[in-house]
């Protein structure tokens, strides 16, 4: 990670870590960029955040002024602006959003040629540009100032491809959608209607402060009651950009994102749709689900924590699905970033197609549980690299033997490392957590409040 650009972008609170002028500095560069031999084609997407607005027409003045040309899709998802950049012929795409972050908080993600994550030695050169005293970017002039589009027919385009998927009518199905105050208020709702469910929706009215407020894919207590007091067959819960599903069952139990991974491999497996017979996961996935697949005969992988890195494992050999527990799906046939409304759209075909209600699906998988905490700390450098703690790590492992495993990792968008255990029961998970973030504190990593 640099700098400035983690694992999903340059990411931070609005005008204190990210400012207008990083903004306009990043599309300064990337108009240049991309316009070395013809002008460049940029396209950009927003969710609904307040600052969201502010952030884009300060990218719209730096690539403009460095002669590209911009399209505004205006809010939309991340996974469209991937899917309007790779059919479509853009240079590149940006999306403005902090994901599952709180409202406060926001981000610039930026999209490559081929729909995929930027590389990350454009990023550090992105970042060298920021930090740069001196301005060598030439500013363009008269006819070659770039122009601004608007490019709402971009999205409708991305919905009606939604729509195409659909294997046979949702009719009869009762389905709700909790769309997070976020991106999928533009797009959701439209094409369950079109593909013929009765829909339901909760969280759709974004004011600019609400986004991801105890809600969506982070949040998922209302939805849970939402589908057990409405009688509905199923739920979807998208985060504020909706790159991420997470779905609640009938009886208003949550499906994480390794449970989906589960349905869909032995779905694509009897099909013979599951490229390598792989799916591909992260250090994340719960030990769970290899023992169900392993049940399955299906092979699996394991990468960093990151649907950019998921993918990049993806892409490399060929497999065909893969994704995180937190909700990010990647079906390489349909794009090349997690897509929560076309995971909601896959889970529905396999539960229309093998006539099985999505709780009969998840029967067979049995979830260890894993505890998760996340500590804010001054340093995570400095926490990966403390002798003490490392120690008190290792011992743990060891007491959990082969039943169970730690994780402690840095996040790659915050201030945070994240504490996790997997065992054979909550108590020993939560015991064994609690013991490393108190070393953590006892260490004086913390960030005092």
């Amino acid at each position: 990670m640099g700098k400035y650009f983690g694992t999903d972008g340059f990411r931070g609170e609005a005008n204190v870590d990210l400012t207008v002028e990083h903004a306009y500095k990043v599309g300064r560069f990337l108009g240049n960029y991309y316009s070395k031999n013809h002008k460049a084609n940029i396209v950009i997407g927003k969710d609904t955040r307040r600052s969201s607005y502010m952030f884009e027409y300060s990218l719209v003045a730096g690539l403009t002024a460095s002669g590209a040309d911009v399209y505004l899709l205006h809010v939309t998802t991340t996974p469209s602006v991937s899917y309007v950049v790779r059919t479509e012929g853009f240079d590149c795409g940006i999306m403005i959003s902090a994901s599952h972050n709180p409202y406060y908080d926001n981000g610039i993600k930026i999209i490559n040629g081929s729909g995929s994550k930027l590389e990350a030695e454009i990023e550090d050169l992105i970042e060298s540009y920021i930090d740069s005293e001196a301005d060598t970017i030439p500013l363009a002039t008269r006819e070659n100032i770039g122009k601004t589009v608007d490019y709402a027919i971009g999205r409708n385009r991305y919905i009606g491809y939604l729509i195409s998927l659909a294997t046979r009518s949702f009719q009869g199905k009762r389905v709700g959608l909790d769309l997070a105050n976020g991106s999928a208020t533009s797009v959701a709702k439209g094409v369950f209607d079109a593909i013929g469910a009765k829909t339901f929706v909760i969280n759709s009215e974004p004011d600019g402060t609400n986004i991801n407020r105890n809600c969506g894919s982070t949040y998922m207590k209302d939805l849970q009651k939402f589908v057990v007091d409405n009688n509905l067959d199923v739920g979807f819960a998208y985060d504020g950009d909706a790159d991420r599903c997470l779905a609640v069952d009938e009886n208003g139990n949550i499906i994480n994102g390794d449970l989906i991974m589960y349905i869909c491999a032995v779905y694509m497996k009897e099909r013979n749709d599951l490229a390598n017979n792989t799916l591909v996961t992260t250090i994340m996935s719960n030990m769970g689900l290899y023992e169900a697949l392993d049940r399955k005969g299906i092979d699996y992988v394991q990468t960093a924590v990151g649907d950019k890195y998921v993918y990049e494992n993806m892409l490399e050999n060929g497999h065909s699905l893969g994704g995180e527990q937190s909700g990010h799906i990647i079906f390489s046939k349909h794009g090349a970033t997690g897509d929560g409304i076309l995971t909601s759209l896959k889970i529905m075909e396999v539960m229309l197609e093998s006539k099985m209600s999505l709780s009969q699906l998840c029967k067979d998988v049995k979830i260890f549980p894993q505890v998760l905490k996340n500590v804010y700390v001054k340093d995570k450098a400095a926490v990966k690299e403390d002798i003490v703690i490392g120690q008190l790590i290792d011992k743990l492992s060891k007491d959990l033997g082969k039943d169970g495993r730690i994780l402690v990792r840095e996040s790659g968008t915050e201030p945070v490392i994240r504490v996790m255990a997997e065992a054979k029961t909550e108590e020993l998970c939560n015991r064994t957590v609690n013991q490393i973030v108190e070393m953590i504190q006892e260490q004086g990593h913390v960030i005092s409040d």
